[in-house]
């Protein structure tokens, strides 16, 4: 891998070095400062000339800052005459704004994806996307990874015998399925209607959960308002045990801490595309690594072979 150099961005280092640490190549160093006027100025500090480029950064908070972050750093490896610019973005944010749901509203997904592809970015590597319509927004080619075989490796020690996984709504009940087959075990969704951004309602669950240990998968935890919804449901229901599993915890406003103190949640299980501080964990969290998956993909694109093996999730 001579001729491949990696860079990190500010959002996520810890995940940045990981994943140079699974490929054997050494971390490249980045500068990043602010100008009086509040503008930001980045310098890529390794050589890029002719040769193949890896920017980690997921647009985690504080997201604006770390977009324009990246976006300078793709300007910066255009302008260093890098053979290829591909952005390794665990967590596409603007991911949530897919579709003109009301007046006068942008899509941020598809505009966030054109500015990339502006700054210079040549390919994209993501995980577990938002909905399927993002991939398209992209003009570039896009490798989009989950992180459902490193969750079923993580539950396969319970006993499954009665286990039912849950998805919270219809929308990512394709994704709960597939993780089901993986393990082994039923397949349920919830029937929710959102009212805003902090405020969904889940007015049935369609599947057997009744004296059942579920596990619940989403996408992301955000807010956490419609786990919370789903757990007083499934309490109703009279679900045995609950774990709560997601790809992107991003646990914002204390959603970690009111779902730890859910008597009725025995475990919390998510992936570290997104940073969680130490002091913000519980005893309740377990943060899986998927900087393996991540530095198996970059191998894969930097020596011209196939990624669709990693899409597998059998």
């Amino acid at each position: 891998m001579r001729d491949i150099v990696v860079f990190g961005g500010s959002a996520h280092p810890a995940l940045a070095e990981e994943v140079c640490a699974h490929l054997g190549v050494p971390l490249s160093p980045v500068r990043v400062s602010r100008f009086a006027n509040d503008c930001l100025e980045v310098q890529l500090q390794a050589n890029c000339r002719e040769r193949d480029v890896f920017l980690i950064q997921p647009l985690v908070a504080p997201v604006q800052e770390n977009l324009v972050e990246l976006l300078l750093m793709c300007d910066a490896a255009r302008g260093a005459s890098a053979a290829r610019i591909t952005v390794v973005m665990p967590h596409y944010s603007y991911a949530r704004s897919d579709k003109k749901d009301a007046p006068r509203i942008s899509i941020g997904g598809r505009l966030v994806a054109d500015l990339m592809v502006a700054a210079g970015a040549g390919r994209v590597l993501a995980m577990t996307l938002h909905s399927p319509q993002v991939h398209g927004f992209f003009s570039v080619p896009v490798d989009h990874l989950h992180a459902l075989r490193e969750l079923a490796e993580h539950f396969r020690g319970l006993d499954l015998s009665r286990t039912t996984v849950v998805s919270p709504d219809l929308g990512n009940a394709k994704e709960a399925a597939a993780f089901a087959r993986m393990l082994g075990v039923q397949v349920a969704a919830g029937a929710k209607q959102r009212f805003a951004d902090d405020r969904v309602v889940i007015s049935s669950v369609i599947g057997d959960v009744a004296d059942r240990d579920v596990i619940i998968l989403d996408d992301e935890i955000a807010k956490g308002s419609t786990v919370l919804e789903l757990l007083d449901r499934l309490g109703e229901l009279g679900a045995r045990s609950v774990r709560v599993a997601c790809t992107h915890g991003l646990f914002a406003a204390g959603a970690l801490e009111r779902l730890s103190a859910r008597e009725d949640v025995l475990e919390i299980v998510c992936t570290n595309t997104v940073p969680v501080p130490d002091g913000e964990r519980s005893a309740k969290l377990s943060v899986l690594s998927v900087a393996p998956a991540l530095a198996e993909a970059v191998r894969r694109i930097h020596n011209g072979e196939s990624v669709s093996a990693l899409f597998d999730a059998s």
